[in-house]
């Protein structure tokens, strides 16, 4: 049996009050509560901003596809269009008693400010239903114009066509186009103008494939 002295344990009020002086201690305790924190907050926020984004989409989705033209759920019937010159672009198919009515997807331009997203909304044959600006970098009071809470541009693309204007319409006027600009901005419509006439072009080249598609859905 040990004759050493045995060293009493000290209460755990003491242990806390040792632990408090040590500033080591008190700095990795606060880290480990900030990260924990952070990663609860970033979790809270990021369902958050998913939620809010899936709620434009719907919005958007109604605006360029009337809900009139369908009776399935656009989001949850979607593909996939693997195309040369846009790359893999996902496609919402609107469909009426399974016949195909319209599709709608996006494409990004690049305008003064930074990328440009697009939401394109077309019937089977080709025209134009609606168009609408899902994300944008552009300059307040000047280039937001292509934001339809602003002002009616966006909506002067519907009834058009790839062939209605001709190619050379498909500008902004100032170079020579049917389109208009905005004062003190061009480059801001010029770039949703060629975003939505890359978006025809890219309906046109697929068109087969993506009314097959829908059918086959």
């Amino acid at each position: 049996m040990s004759d050493a002295p045995h060293t009493p344990r000290l209460p755990l009020a003491a242990r806390l009050r040792g632990a408090a002086a040590n500033p080591g201690v008190l700095l990795a305790a606060f880290s480990l509560a900030t990260a924990l924190i952070l990663a609860g907050s970033d979790e809270l926020t990021s369902a958050a901003i998913a939620t809010r984004a899936t709620e434009d989409l719907y919005a958007s989705l109604s605006q360029v596809v009337p809900d009139g033209l369908h009776d399935n759920d656009l989001t949850a019937d979607t593909r996939v269009i693997a195309d040369a010159q846009e790359g893999e672009v996902p496609v919402y198919l609107a469909t009426a008693g399974g016949t195909p009515t319209a599709v709608a997807f996006g494409l990004t331009g690049y305008g003064y400010g930074g990328p440009i997203r697009v939401l394109i909304g077309i019937a089977p044959d080709g025209v134009l239903l609606g168009v609408r600006v899902l994300s944008h970098a552009e300059t307040p009071g000047l280039g937001d114009e292509i934001e339809l809470a602003k002002s009616d541009w966006i909506e002067s693309f519907t009834g058009h066509s790839l062939s209605d204007p001709a190619p050379e319409g498909w500008k902004v006027r100032k170079d020579g186009g049917l389109f208009d600009q905005f004062s003190g901005a061009t480059i801001t419509p010029r770039a949703v103008v060629g975003t939505v006439h890359r978006g025809l072009a890219f309906f046109a080249r697929n068109r087969d494939a993506l009314l097959a598609a829908q059918e086959a859905g």
